[in-house]
């Protein structure tokens, strides 16, 4: 069995990292506890408290289950969590009494932070997320590779569902066919979502004017889904002759995921949605040459808006209705990482950055035509991880 285990160097590299950004900002140390955070820290993902003091090695107490974590994880310090007066003391005795802890203030409960505060006291908190975020947008050459057997599997579940498609089946069906090839080759199901009621299960697999139908999920796309509870995705609307099927599939291997779309149809579609589709490749095509190391993030929007309107469709671009105002978002252990390529907001690229670029247009009563690929921000332009024929496939 394949040793999964994040090296101890890997993570010694990343508390590292946040120890430097704490000291330069007088931040006495960072208690870290959201699950994908934990992970990226630590190497487990187990109900756990980690300390990370301004100086010196982390601390991970863990409340369940504390043999699983010490298999899981390279961290030389694992123990048990013994209560929270010794948390307490232990934080307390790391971090310098006139300096902030820090907490992830973006996803912690309301209630949590309270008791942590009160706990703490006198020590002031401050938000450590913002730095956490920043360092995890920068991947390293191991992330990098599991990104890339990540791609290697998403490659493979596109190309199954070329072979899979076919007139007559509902959304669902070919969703389920898609999900079981990828669940039986080592995805790991779970795709998360920083952001507070944001989800999404698997895909977006979406046949004609299904793939316009908008939802609460902060994308271009929604879908009818099941049922109320869950009002987005595949449902049970049939795939048609000469209507885009649209397959938005996030692929997770090792806790590391990639994002890519491509529109399929049995048939040839209209001329405008083939037109639309040609543009989202132009947009593709110009944003893989300009977004380098040193880019603006807005300025990337700009130049995608831009070509959009100047082919006529920009009513359609980024949704009809209900727009989304990004072309592209962060992907690593989360599906909305940093950067955010989005109007109006000033992201400047570095090397090592990873997000998913997504140009789509929206046809509401028609569908949804357009591309997404993963991509690695290199110095001198974007250096694509994820591979399938860019072309809309006509079955």
């Amino acid at each position: 069995m394949e040793n999964k285990k994040t090296p101890l160097p890997e993570l010694e590299k990343r508390w590292k990292k946040l120890q430097e950004q704490m000291q330069e900002q007088g931040i006495g140390g960072a208690l870290i506890v959201q699950r994908v955070d934990l992970f990226y820290f630590s190497g487990t993902a187990q109900d756990a408290h980690l300390f990370i003091p301004a100086q010196g090695r982390p601390q991970l107490l863990v409340r369940r289950n504390l043999q699983r974590a010490r298999s899981e994880s390279n961290l030389p310090q694992i123990a048990p969590f013994t209560g929270w007066k010794d948390l307490a003391g232990i934080i307390k005795a790391g971090t310098v009494p006139t300096a902030p802890l820090g907490l992830e203030l973006d996803v912690l409960p309301v209630n949590l932070f309270r008791r942590y505060t009160k706990l703490l006291s006198p020590l002031k908190i401050t938000d450590i997320s913002p730095l956490v975020r920043n360092l995890r947008a920068v991947k390293s050459p191991y992330e990098l590779e599991q990104l890339q057997k990540a791609a290697a599997l998403s490659e493979a579940i596109f190309t199954h569902a070329r072979d899979s498609c076919r007139a007559g089946m509902t959304e669902i069906e070919l969703a389920a066919e898609l999900e079981a090839f990828a669940r039986a080759r080592g995805h790991q199901g779970a795709i998360r979502m920083r952001g507070f009621n944001q989800e999404l299960f698997f895909s977006h697999t979406m046949a004609g004017e299904s793939a316009a139908a908008p939802s609460f999920f902060n994308g271009p796309t929604g879908g009818y889904g099941l049922n109320p509870s869950y009002p987005q995705g595949a449902g049970t609307c049939k795939i048609k002759p000469e209507q885009p099927l649209l397959i938005d599939f996030v692929t997770v291997l090792n806790g590391y995921m990639v994002d890519q779309t491509r529109i399929f149809c049995l048939g040839k579609p209209s001329a405008k949605l083939l037109q639309a589709h040609e543009t989202a490749l132009r947009i593709k095509e110009t944003l893989t040459g300009l977004g380098r190391a040193g880019a603006n993030g807005a300025e990337l929007y700009q130049e995608a808006f831009e070509i959009a309107g100047a082919s006529g469709l920009g009513d359609h671009f980024m949704g009809a209705e209900e727009k989304v105002a990004f072309i592209g978002h962060g992907v690593g252990l989360e599906l909305d990482e940093l950067p955010v390529i989005a109007r109006n907001y000033d992201f400047t690229l570095t090397e090592g950055m990873v997000f998913a670029l997504e140009p789509k247009f929206v046809f509401p009563g028609q569908g949804t035509v357009g591309i997404e690929d993963t991509f690695v921000v290199r110095p001198h332009g974007l250096e694509q991880i994820t591979r399938f024929e860019d072309a809309l496939q006509i079955l």
